[in-house]
């Protein structure tokens, strides 16, 4: 008898504990992000995201993927806000009605990465689309991520600029990894192969191995990253009040700061520029 009296206590002290939860922490206040590897891989979520949490008490728990598969994850609701490059895309989003709003946060650059040995004949270039067109008929292997990515969806846009079909490519000097930035450049170390990737990627990978820079510099290669509210209309469960909260201070004077100040081995990786603001 008594043995059945503590395991009914027991057992209603367990449901009492999972309804009644833990105490309220600063933890219990989050919100997801749905970001881009090129952010995450970068480190400036590292430095980026204590701060805010240390002012704002909202932890900030970050889904770093290809920028289409971010754009993906949060018309599906999972996820707060959505923080990528790949403005056309962005636009859309925001046009279709899953985000309320567009806000330009920061910017730097691509870059196209190759063996030094150079078989396209291309460094020192900073013409994209004659960089591409000579890579292609020198048949030089090029790694594209092929992901949907932010940066897949610029190689894609140069490759088409430069009237070059990359399609019937495919399979023979066009390889396409399926993975992200960092692999894609393992890869390319490994094939010697070009590669065309975002600058801060590029200053913060280790591996370089034989690659080195050979096309930048053309307007083309700009990179513009944009942060929006998913449209709580459309998905009820999203924290409207603290993913505004974070989209403020990332575009305001705290958040362009830390982003201005993040350096690796003295190079600046990011630009801010949220005083322009879209849709």
């Amino acid at each position: 008898m008594f043995k059945k009296l503590t395991t009914a206590f027991a057992t209603l002290a367990l449901a009492w504990s999972l309804q009644a939860g833990e105490p309220s922490s600063a933890a219990d206040r989050f919100i997801i992000v749905q970001s881009t590897t090129s952010t995450q891989n970068s480190g400036l979520f590292d430095v980026l995201l204590p701060k805010f949490t240390e002012e704002t008490g909202i932890e900030v728990r970050v889904i770093a993927v290809g920028t289409g598969q971010a754009i993906k994850n949060a018309t599906n609701g999972d996820g707060d806000v959505l923080f990528v490059h790949a403005k056309p895309s962005e636009e859309k989003f925001v046009a279709d009605g899953w985000g309320v709003k567009r806000f330009d946060v920061m910017y730097n650059d691509f870059v196209i990465v190759g063996p030094k040995a150079d078989p396209a004949g291309i460094k020192g270039s900073s013409d994209a689309d004659a960089a591409l067109k000579k890579i292609a008929e020198a048949k030089a292997p090029f790694a594209s991520r092929g992901d949907d990515s932010g940066t897949h969806k610029k190689e894609l846009s140069l490759w088409k600029a430069a009237g070059v079909d990359v399609k019937a490519a495919s399979g023979d000097w066009y390889r396409e990894t399926g993975s992200g930035m960092g692999a894609t450049l393992n890869a390319a170390a490994g094939m010697g192969a070009y590669a065309l990737t975002d600058r801060a990627t590029w200053i913060s990978f280790k591996n370089k191995g034989d690659l080195a820079i050979v096309t930048e510099g053309d307007d083309q290669l700009f990179n513009q990253y944009g942060v929006i509210l998913v449209n709580p209309e459309k998905h009820a469960a999203v924290k409207a009040e603290e993913g505004q909260l974070f989209i403020d201070w990332l575009i305001g004077p705290e958040g362009q700061k830390a982003i201005a100040d993040y350096r690796i081995e003295g190079q600046q990786l990011f630009f801010p520029n949220a005083h322009k603001e879209t849709n």
